[in-house]
């Protein structure tokens, strides 16, 4: 995994959609991160309230609003455990291919 190409790859994606916002890009920065340190195996387990922390995402309304756009609009999968003593599983896609979409010539 080359974590330059693949963060190229989903900013260059991000430029495109004009319904993400800045807490989406700090929720999915504070996921890859997760994912970095996991040495990019997926899926990842992640805490709701170590990821808002990382986020800097103050509601949980917001955290789970974010996470779920994120899901639907293809950026990860997301596969909340729904249970406060298990952790939910992350899966984040690999943007590395998508780059060079936005290269100046």
């Amino acid at each position: 995994m080359n974590y330059i190409k693949h963060l190229t790859g989903f900013f260059d994606r991000i430029i495109q959609d004009p319904n993400l916002n800045p807490t989406h890009i700090s929720l999915y920065i504070a996921l890859f991160q997760y994912w970095n340190i996991n040495r990019f195996q997926n899926p990842i387990n992640i805490t709701r309230d170590e990821v808002m922390l990382i986020s800097k995402i103050c509601s949980k309304a917001t955290y789970h609003k974010c996470m779920r756009e994120l899901n639907e609009k293809g950026y990860i999968k997301y596969e909340p455990s729904f249970n406060p003593f298990k952790s939910s599983m992350v899966i984040l896609l690999n943007f590395s291919e998508d780059q060079n979409q936005f290269k100046k010539e």
